[in-house]
């Protein structure tokens, strides 16, 4: 047992090297989204904006190489060595996704791989939350307030319910008004964006007590896949961080209608909409926002077509459906853990390859959701 498990922790130990070099959101966010956004108004939303990207700075053939050289076979528990099969197979899709950033369909099929695009059923779901009204625009909580000086300000004091401590950056460059960054436990806010107090209500819950919760206990184990990601994580991970919006009160009907757009723009990908073509959908058909609707479908068309925004909402029912089932949550927050390998983290566990969650998301503690069509919707998502 003891050779079995030094050969574990050596090849959990170098794949966790490789994956440190390939965050994707550090290589798919455009570098120039601002010039390219009033180019694209200024064209009346005819020219596509051409995203200029960050270089990357690894060997892409060298890391395929580590990654299928690994000894698998020296692991001898079959869950474990399948489940360390998925992880290598899982990273270099990951690692297809990034080099070929900016390479249109290339981009977009590797996405599709690593990510799936929406079902009928995700589509009717989306179409289904976009018939209720939402809140009123004009409601002070919807007011653009905080700068990102003043943002960071309330994230600091926020975190100090939580027992870590972590970085918090300022960007230009990102199609999201802010991010974590897990291999190097950051936050990012969007320097151009100005807060509401319903965002802030949102982020804090969404981005550190889930997203900065799961990567502070991520590091807490020997074995580093918790850290780095199981596959497939990005549905379970963001299905939890919706749902501590959630349970904290933050969500809102507006919220949710800005998942369900997602949703339908990553749908017009598979329909291969071109960009102007998805922005137009929405502004017009959907009645976005000009600045709404840029943003929407820059985070779906970034790098070619980057499929993953549906997954807030898939991710969202199913760990709304796992927790009024009344199984347990914590087990989701042990660190980039999928829904789908829960056995597996019960084992890992019970053998001591792993341990419980230290950091708890207190959101979850109890449910602070007041609005009955909120239930209604969630009730009903099939």
């Amino acid at each position: 047992m003891q050779v079995a498990s030094t050969a574990l922790f050596k090849i959990d130990k170098k794949i966790d090297k490789l994956v440190k070099k390939i965050e994707l959101l550090n290589y798919v966010n455009p570098i120039n989204i601002e010039e390219e956004k009033k180019r694209f108004f200024k064209s009346k939303y005819l020219t596509d904006p051409v995203f200029k990207y960050p270089k990357r700075d690894f060997d892409k053939f060298k890391i395929h190489q580590k990654f299928f050289t690994q000894p698998l076979e020296s692991i001898e528990n079959e869950q474990i060595r399948d489940l360390y099969e998925d992880i290598i197979y899982f990273y270099s899709g990951i690692v297809r996704c990034i080099e070929t950033v900016g390479k249109g369909k290339r981009f977009y099929y590797n996405s599709l791989h690593s990510f799936g695009t929406p079902t009928e059923q995700d589509v009717e779901n989306a179409k289904f939350i976009l018939h209720f009204e939402e809140e009123n625009k004009k409601d002070k909580i919807f007011k653009p307030k905080y700068t990102s000086e003043e943002a960071t300000s309330i994230f600091k004091e926020y975190a100090n319910r939580y027992d870590f401590s972590f970085n918090i950056k300022e960007s230009s460059a990102m199609g999201a008004i802010a991010m974590v960054l897990n291999n190097i436990q950051t936050l990012v806010l969007n320097s151009n964006h100005r807060f509401s107090k319903n965002e802030m209500g949102i982020l804090t819950n969404h981005e550190i007590g889930v997203h900065m919760v799961t990567t502070m206990n991520g590091l807490l184990h020997k074995l580093k896949i918790f850290s780095h990601g199981f596959p497939n994580n990005e549905e379970t991970q963001e299905g939890l961080a919706v749902f501590s919006e959630y349970m904290s009160g933050n969500l809102t009907i507006k919220r949710l209608k800005e998942l369900a757009y997602r949703v339908i723009a990553v749908d017009s990908l598979a329909k291969g909409y071109s960009f102007s073509r998805t922005f137009r959908m929405l502004h017009n058909t959907y009645d976005l926002g000009k600045e709404q609707a840029f943003y929407i479908t820059t985070r779906v068309h970034r790098g070619g077509g980057l499929t993953k925004d549906y997954l807030y909402l898939t991710g969202l029912k199913k760990i709304y459906d796992y927790y009024k089932s009344g199984k347990d949550l914590n087990l989701l927050i042990t660190g980039k853990v999928s829904l789908e390998y829960i056995e597996d983290i019960k084992y890992l566990i019970k053998n001591k390859y792993a341990v419980p969650p230290i950091h708890i998301t207190d959101a979850y503690a109890e449910n602070l959701n007041t609005n009955k069509t909120l239930d209604f919707i969630l009730e009903n998502l099939k």
